[in-house]
């Protein structure tokens, strides 16, 4: 009987995540998916499937209100009645989210090995919810695929190099097929009728989009930039900018929340990019594509380090001055590696499921 692998999602970029694995898996296990419906919008959950070719989720548990909490706890008893079913022999979870933290915490109580893809990553920001989730994750799964090495120094430090696999970075096999797909297929660009060269940008953190005077100075400040920037704006921050009716300067572009394949087309055209999203500040760096990070921190120190993506905060005097100078000036590091769903294919079969069966 074939070895059944549970891979648990739930948010964007975990489906992301999933679709050059799932791919891989597949050619070894049997593997279902359970999607939890954090992330339930059209564009950001059922686009992604379709587009990506990700096989449909067997089970879609629909959990997407209430609060952390309420949520996650929800989530929570939802999965551990799944996998009681299912009876997986490994439960995959993704990221940082709530899906993660119930993923790993269900499969704990019900002593399945559990992998987490993406472990190590800190902020040493605890105000962060996704802070907190990963780091709980880590310590819950039994097996912890670090992206890089500064991901693998900190769990060392907290005691859990024993369980730590070093695969490189998912996303670098994720965003390189998902490039090839977008531009065969994406006609964003006809679409928008775009002219001249434009910066992308996408906000959508609490504390820069919850805050109403702090994302008012951001918008103010950006509309100094004088550079087309493109903002598919996230559906939070749409609900704060209408209800607040905040300004928004003429040279910044409001477009609906992209499909993958043609936010990944307008990455790849952008002059720079302009976030507050872990995931995508990667994924400029893996296109060669100059970050500014509306953030304190972030989990990807190395892109910084590397030359490739700088901090910024809109109470800086220089904040403006930041986006329309910042250029790398040194070329990339091969800090995510190489064919990474291969390799933890390779871990799985050949040191996770070969020790638990012993």
């Amino acid at each position: 009987m074939k070895t059944t692998v549970l891979s648990i999602v739930g948010a964007r970029p975990q489906f992301i995540k999933l679709f050059p694995l799932s791919r891989e898996v597949r050619k070894h296990f049997d593997e279902k998916i359970i999607h939890t419906g954090q992330h339930f919008d059209p564009e950001m959950s059922d686009t992604f499937f379709r587009e990506l070719g990700i096989p449909e989720p067997d089970i879609n548990l629909g959990i997407n209100q209430g609060g952390h909490g309420d949520q996650t706890g929800r989530m929570l008893i939802s999965l551990e009645k799944q996998m009681t079913q299912l009876q997986p022999d490994l439960v995959i979870v993704f990221g940082d989210t709530n899906t993660t933290l119930a993923g790993a915490l269900a499969a704990a109580k019900l002593h399945i090995p559990t992998v987490h893809v993406e472990a190590g990553l800190r902020s040493f920001n605890r105000t962060m919810p996704e802070e907190i989730n990963r780091v709980v994750s880590d310590h819950t799964a039994d097996h912890l695929f670090a992206p890089t090495q500064s991901a693998i120094d900190n769990l060392a430090h907290e005691g859990l190099q024993d369980r730590t696999h070093h695969t490189g970075d998912i996303m670098v096999d994720a965003s390189r097929a998902i490039a090839h797909k977008a531009r065969q297929k994406s006609s964003i660009f006809t679409e928008l009728d775009l002219d001249g060269s434009y910066m992308l940008m996408t906000l959508h953190r609490p504390y820069n989009v919850d805050d109403t005077e702090k994302l008012s100075l951001i918008f103010r400040k950006l509309g100094e930039v004088d550079h087309t920037i493109v903002f598919p704006i996230h559906p939070r921050t749409r609900k704060m900018v209408d209800h607040h009716r905040i300004t928004i300067p003429g040279n910044i572009r409001l477009i609906r929340p992209l499909g993958y394949l043609d936010f990944t087309s307008m990455l790849v055209h952008a002059e720079k990019i302009i976030t507050d999203s872990g995931g995508i500040q990667k994924e400029a760096y893996i296109h060669k594509k100059p970050c500014l990070t509306v953030r304190p921190e972030t989990e990807w120190t190395e892109t910084v380090t590397d030359g490739w993506n700088r901090l910024i905060q809109p109470g800086d005097d220089n904040f403006t001055g930041e986006i329309r100078s910042f250029r790398p000036h040194t070329p990339q590091s091969d800090i995510f590696g190489r064919d990474v769903a291969r390799t933890m294919v390779e871990v799985i079969k050949n040191h996770i499921l070969t020790k638990e069966k012993k």
